[in-house]
């Protein structure tokens, strides 16, 4: 997968763990919870070089907080791709706070049953294109593939394979704001401008 880290971005500082993050609410107001497999990064610096594309500049942070990389797109939890950087755990009501973005998009595939045809159809086909497959259970797919494959390109694709598999659909994890599901968040732009 292309990557649009610098060489100057801190190593990991510890063997990958796993955090639980919010990934919405039940009905009767308690948050449901999803596990992520992240790596625990050194703090990094306000300088220009970690300031780069969907980036932000780092805000009170509660004790105890760390940064975290993502190591795969989550299910549930919206925003989020994997390579992201995080501060967790943030005093917001997400959580955490979004310190960089990988431009990786996060794509999610449902289907009520036979999820396994349907990876074995798609996953070669995004493979192709950089992708990765980064969870699959019996009724979701979650890959991460970077914007710089264009979207177009990648919705061509899905649309061909999954199209091929009644029952299945599919949705960005990352692109739209959560608080409405239509505003686009246009992270992406900073990543697709010519340099």
């Amino acid at each position: 997968m292309p990557s649009q880290e610098s060489h100057s971005q801190p190593a990991p500082t510890e063997a990958p763990v796993t955090i639980s993050l919010i990934a919405g609410y039940r009905n009767d107001g308690e948050p449901v919870m999803e596990k992520l497999v992240v790596e625990a990064m050194a703090p990094a610096t306000n300088s220009p070089a970690t300031n780069a594309p969907g980036t932000k500049l780092p805000a009170n942070k509660p004790s105890g907080a760390k940064e975290y990389r993502l190591l795969k797109s989550p299910a549930f939890v919206r925003s989020l791709a994997a390579g992201d950087r995080i501060r967790f755990p943030a005093d917001n009501p997400a959580g955490y706070e979004l310190l960089k973005r990988s431009g990786n998009l996060c794509i999610r595939v449902l289907r009520k049953d036979g999820i396994e045809e349907v990876a074995n159809a798609l996953s070669p086909e995004l493979e192709l294109l950089d992708g990765t497959l980064d969870l699959q259970s019996p009724r979701v797919l979650v890959y991460s593939i970077h914007v710089s494959i264009g979207f177009q390109s990648i919705e061509i694709l899905l649309g061909r394979v999954i199209g091929q598999f009644p029952g299945t659909v599919w949705y960005y994890g990352n692109v739209y704001d959560p608080a409405d599901g239509v505003t686009p968040l246009d992270w992406w732009q900073e990543f697709l401008a010519p340099v």
